[in-house]
């Protein structure tokens, strides 16, 4: 279950499951050390360390980030529904996927941001943030308590049966404005959901898809909430020791790839319309719901 949990938030993981400093040690110059699992068969070519274990390797890694970007702009939400699970099958080191992809996101979030700036209701944003922040704590002493599959399960069926009715409805959503209130225990949610599963993203996505925000508000909103939660986990990340040399450099290698999913998701999102746009949403949350509710189980 667990790398489901991981890959189902935007901002991907929790730094208390990430506890655990990288082990591995950089080589010498004059005395070669062994090589590290995931880590090594590059660097006679590039003369440097990275997470990719070969080129072939490499290659994998940035079709998925292509994709998993080009869906991430797209919507404003996914990235990790794509990425984490598939490279996880590439890489060994979980903490190595979810470091990469918190760094491959940035750039986005801070393209999607800057370019939605007018879009985004700054104060709402914050005060979903204040709950986030109150909730995660609550949600990691929920997870201490014992096993909390079954409210995976619930919250999988739950987001099939919105998704499915977002389906049926996505022509005739109206906007809505809800009252202030409602901001601070949708992003407590978010934050106990954060603190379970590290999965934060669907109460959000619920949020903004029943306020009936066209797709350029809906994708703003959501990029900055997770922009503000990555400038949070970057430094903590880093104050943990797992924001590592060879990771930041594996991070560029596949930069490009980022920067062309980017690029294909914003193209896409300009084109399509507003219905499209909807039930595209409508669809990923089913998706994500049938995702978590399997993995509850398993």
């Amino acid at each position: 279950m667990r790398w489901v949990t991981t890959a189902l938030s935007s901002g991907v993981g929790n730094p208390d499951d990430l506890s655990r400093r990288d082990d591995t040690t950089r080589a010498s110059v004059a005395v070669p050390s062994p090589q590290v699992p995931g880590a090594g068969t590059l660097r006679p070519v590039l003369g440097i360390e990275t997470v990719f274990a070969s080129p072939w390797q490499l290659l994998a890694a940035a079709l998925v980030l292509v994709v998993a970007e080009a869906i991430y702009v797209l919507l404003g939400f996914g990235a990790g529904l794509v990425a984490v699970g598939a490279l996880a099958l590439l890489l060994p080191d979980v903490r190595d996927v979810v470091v990469v992809l918190l760094l491959v996101n940035l750039p986005a979030e801070l393209f999607v941001v800057a370019s939605s700036w007018r879009e985004v209701a700054w104060r709402g944003v914050v005060v979903l943030m204040v709950g986030i922040g109150v909730g995660i704590p609550i949600g990691a002493w929920l997870l201490g308590q014992g096993d909390p599959s079954d409210l995976l399960v619930a919250l999988g069926v739950v987001l099939v049966v919105v998704g499915s009715l977002f389906l049926v409805i996505s022509g005739g959503l109206r906007r809505r404005r809800w009252p202030g209130w409602v901001t601070v225990p949708v992003g407590l949610t978010s934050g106990i959901l954060t603190g379970l599963f590290g999965t934060g993203g669907p109460p959000l996505v619920l949020y903004y898809q029943l306020r009936g925000a066209a797709k350029a508000e809906f994708r703003g909103n959501l990029m900055a909430v997770f922009l503000l939660m990555t400038l949070v986990r970057v430094p903590t990340y880093a104050g943990l020791g797992l924001i590592s040399f060879r990771r930041l450099w594996s991070t560029v290698m596949v930069l490009p790839a980022v920067v062309v999913g980017a690029w294909i998701g914003n193209r896409l999102h300009l084109r399509i319309d507003e219905r499209t746009f909807r039930r595209l949403v409508a669809v990923a949350l089913v998706v994500l719901g049938v995702i978590l509710a399997v993995g509850g189980r398993g």
